[in-house]
């Protein structure tokens, strides 16, 4: 799913080929302009707020809150360094004692995902906290890394609360970021723990500890598989997957995810996609396809979203391509799906395929099947490369399908199109 509001997630079991489906929640994809406006700010390169763009005849009110968030900026210069250099001690010693259980969880959170880069700029000035006099409000901008440490930060946009005390404002809450595209990260709600490999960190609860050696054994292979779908730029310097148990996957980055949905991928800034995993009810035997499809999303997608819904089939069919390894298409395990959505339901046109929120879980899986067999008849007709050269001009560069066809095969996309819906009716018979 790309557009619009999801509905929360039921708690029940998927058969398999329902587990195989993803919800990609990216920048500027079908968001109101408002909405919009707030992604740009926290994903941009630079904070909101200048010192050197500061006007020199600022009124007392301004030149004050100017002096005060240098002083809390001060602070959480320290705090940065402190956890960076592991001292919690330090981290905590910015903050009222009322905060520190809430600081202590971040700081072990942050420091089991490795972190390497953390940065906190202010965003704004501090707004006075309405009924308590010496009390202010500032949003920062933290900047953060995992494990790489000269990768390009992912940023996140935080509210702060703080009390006059000086020199030193004492921070005395720190609330969970709420930003319109991500929702709350893992690491601002939860304990975690954290297992890292060669191209993976895979982070999960304390309580589903005992998953991580094989869910670190299986992101690791689906990496390699994912990395062959980077169709622009370097290949993400470690893929962040976080696995989610019940309380958590209605909580991480904002939950209410369509009833069908066993996984997503996050954009988070940085050029990182961050994926969770919906530990209640997900076997076993799905989660190799399920993170390779997952997998596939964070190397190929771009940063700032792609076109929405008219091409919907096009991105989930590269990551259910990706997801079914190479396997026959007898063999593709939505294929009956595909088959009673086809000649049920179906207008033949791969532009609005896409499921509803409340979509059954058959109807689901059968729109997944109908990208995967477009796709991979592209794929068979032309091969991997100019299908990923398409896939690059179509969803990064936003050329029209017309022309990206041309580009990249030679041919008319409306003669393709009547081609791809050809060989789903034949692969489906």
């Amino acid at each position: 799913m790309t557009d619009g509001v999801q509905q929360p997630a039921p708690r029940r079991l998927w058969p398999l080929w329902t587990v195989l489906v993803v919800v990609v929640l990216l920048l500027g994809c079908g968001l109101p302009a408002l909405l919009v406006v707030g992604v740009i700010r926290e994903g941009g390169a630079r904070s909101t707020i200048s010192r050197a763009g500061a006007s020199t005849a600022d009124d007392p009110a301004t030149a004050a809150a100017r002096e005060l968030t240098d002083r809390m900026t001060a602070q959480l210069d320290r705090q940065s360094a402190a956890l960076l250099g592991g001292d919690r001690a330090g981290f905590l010693a910015i903050a009222e004692p009322a905060v520190h259980t809430e600081l202590r969880r971040r700081f072990s959170a942050l420091r089991e995902l490795k972190v390497t880069v953390w940065r906190a700029e202010p965003s704004g000035l501090p707004a006075p906290i309405v009924g308590k006099p010496g009390e202010w409000r500032l949003l920062v901008r933290f900047q953060y890394c995992f494990v790489a440490p000269n990768c390009r930060p992912s940023p996140v946009l935080i509210g702060t609360r703080w009390r006059e005390n000086g020199d030193q404002p004492r921070l005395v809450a720190m609330e969970e970021s709420k930003s319109v595209e991500t929702g709350t990260r893992p690491w601002e709600v939860s304990d975690l723990a954290v297992a890292i490999g060669t191209r993976t960190i895979v982070a999960t609860t304390p309580a589903l500890r005992g998953k991580l050696p094989g869910l670190l054994a299986q992101a690791e292979a689906a990496a390699k598989v994912a990395d062959g779908y980077v169709v622009a730029g370097p290949p993400p310097d470690r893929y962040r997957i976080f696995y989610a148990g019940r309380a958590e996957w209605k909580r991480w980055y904002g939950g209410d995810r369509p009833g069908w949905t066993g996984g997503y991928a996050v954009t988070v800034g940085g050029g990182h996609h961050e994926v969770v995993l919906n530990a209640d009810g997900l076997p076993s035997s799905g989660t190799d396809d399920l993170l390779r499809h997952e997998l596939t999303h964070a190397a190929s997608l771009p940063e700032r979203g792609y076109p929405g819904k008219t091409t919907w089939w096009l991105v989930e069919g590269l990551a259910e391509f990706a997801g079914a390894g190479g396997q026959a298409v007898d063999r593709y395990e939505g294929l009956a799906e595909v088959r009673k959505l086809v000649r049920a339901r179906w207008d033949g046109k791969l532009a609005g395929v896409n499921p509803a929120d409340d979509a059954s879980a058959e109807q689901v899986a059968g729109s997944y099947g109908v990208g995967y067999l477009a796709v991979r008849h592209l794929v068979d007709r032309y091969g991997p490369q100019r299908l990923l050269a398409f896939f690059k001009a179509v969803v990064h560069e936003r050329k029209t399908l017309d022309v990206a066809a041309e580009e990249a095969f030679g041919e008319q996309w409306s003669t393709l199109h009547d081609e791809c819906v050809a060989y789903v009716r034949a692969a489906t018979a």
